[in-house]
């Protein structure tokens, strides 16, 4: 089974930037989808953004689209998610997934990593 630690969370300004960075461990992730989610204070997991490592498909939350950049590195077998413009509504505890199914519900991603958290001050 693939191990995911996630990497890169801070305290930030708004309008600032964070690279978050999850890397893989054990068998290849390379036929999986790979996530982000995130959790803020009080609120459901909800989806951030997805690639798919064999073909390098994205998808975005609406709320993040365009500020954030997901990719994947296959010879590292890490998954980035480059978060520029951050808000403070952006405040949360981000988490990788992998996923057979992957898209945009938390069901569709077996594997979950221990997440990071992202803070976004005003």
């Amino acid at each position: 089974q693939v191990q995911l630690v996630e990497s890169g969370g801070g305290l930030v300004q708004a309008g600032g930037s964070l690279r978050l960075s999850c890397a893989a461990s054990g068998r290849s992730v390379s036929t999986y989808t790979m996530g982000w989610f995130r959790q803020g204070p009080g609120k459901e997991r909800e989806f951030v953004a997805r690639i798919n490592w064999r073909g390098g498909s994205t998808n975005y939350a609406y709320a993040v689209k365009g500020r954030f950049t997901i990719s994947r590195d296959n010879a590292k077998r890490t998954v980035y998610l480059q978060m520029d413009s951050l808000k403070p509504q952006d405040t949360a505890r981000y988490y990788c997934a992998s996923g057979l199914v992957g898209g945009t519900d938390v069901r569709g991603y077996e594997l979950w990593g221990q997440g990071t958290q992202v803070t976004v001050s005003s």
